[in-house]
């Protein structure tokens, strides 16, 4: 698996318990490294700090409500309070990642998708393949890539 997939699948994870819980977004990664990190259940070893999922889960978080008004924006007949926990993150952490403008916004999208093959439903990968798909032709109609 390569290092980025995993860290936004890690991201993913802390998004998941900071959204549940309510924690604040340092506590759900510090969470993360203490319990959730063993991916085979044998893993006895902390893990070493994974800055990029850091940076995943702390833009997500510190950006949280603007990402939310955009999904609302596009996602006609769902609020955003209503989704589905796991994909309104999978759109947040995508929405903060498009953002960035680091990546090419298709591979944005197509990890996006990816994440909701593994954690999601079939009916949500139209859903959250729609709803980035606005965001992305929404954000370069106003100029952006």
């Amino acid at each position: 698996m390569a290092a980025r997939h995993r860290s936004r699948r890690r991201a993913l994870q802390v998004l998941f318990e900071w959204d549940m819980r309510g924690d604040p977004i340092d506590r759900a990664i510090q969470n993360y490294y203490d319990t959730l990190h063993s991916d085979d259940g044998e893993n006895t070893q902390p893990l070493k700090p994974d800055r990029f999922m850091e940076q995943l889960a702390r833009g997500t978080a510190a950006d949280v409500s603007e990402i939310d008004k955009q999904i609302a924006a596009k996602s006609e007949h769902w609020r955003v309070e209503r989704m589905a926990v796991v994909d309104r993150n999978i759109l947040r952490l995508a929405i903060y990642e498009l953002r960035l403008a680091e990546l090419p916004a298709p591979v944005v999208i197509d990890e996006a998708l990816e994440l909701a093959r593994q954690f999601s439903s079939d009916e949500s990968l139209a859903f959250i393949n729609g709803v980035l798909d606005a965001v992305h032709r929404q954000a370069n109609a106003a100029g952006g890539r």
